[in-house]
């Protein structure tokens, strides 16, 4: 009987998907909706993601673009990107909101590689904590009937080869968004 990984590998890919996110947030530069990922708006009685109240768009790697569909929307949009904390200037312009991204001197990009390299770590130590309850519960396994040492070391090798598969991910992750950070 083979250890189930189902519950690693969901765990692992939740954890992979926050890191894509935080990683996706830091600004290279260049005008990318992603950045407005963790934007919210004061919208209809609570809070709603920016991207649930407004399509956005990018029209060139100095600017982005936000329409409401709501057009009584547009002051908590400005407000929410305001106070977002993502350093951005929101300007009201008709019916849409315009962001200008100013692009990052060299001094601040090398500030960013090294934000970038702590939250790729964070990200690493995240999946580490993930693969150490993993094998405390495969370990827990020994003594069972029908568990033979044999099939732990197994499990075991086959944990480290999932952990590996995930962590190398995370490393592409970092040198695609580095390489994005660096390039002016």
């Amino acid at each position: 009987m083979s250890f189930d990984f189902s519950t690693f590998t969901a765990d692992s890919q939740k954890a992979l998907d926050h890191i894509k996110q935080e990683v996706g947030m830091l600004r290279t530069g260049r005008a990318s909706v992603d950045m407005l990922d963790s934007v919210t708006v004061e919208a209809y009685g609570g809070r709603m993601k920016l991207n649930e109240v407004a399509s956005l768009s990018a029209p060139d790697p100095t600017l982005l673009v936000i329409s409401p569909w709501d057009k009584s929307l547009l002051e908590a949009i400005e407000r929410g990107v305001s106070i977002s904390g993502l350093d951005l200037n929101p300007v009201v312009d008709g019916q849409i909101v315009r962001i200008a991204v100013a692009p990052l001197t060299e001094e601040r990009r090398k500030d960013m590689v090294k934000l970038l390299m702590r939250r790729l770590e964070d990200g690493r130590v995240l999946l580490r904590g993930i693969r150490s309850e993993t094998k405390k519960e495969i370990e827990d396994q020994e003594g069972q009937s029908g568990i033979s040492e044999d099939s732990i070391a197994a499990d075991l090798d086959e944990l480290e080869k999932k952990h590996k598969q995930f962590m190398d991910l995370i490393d592409q992750i970092g040198k695609v968004k580095e390489k994005e950070l660096l390039t002016i």
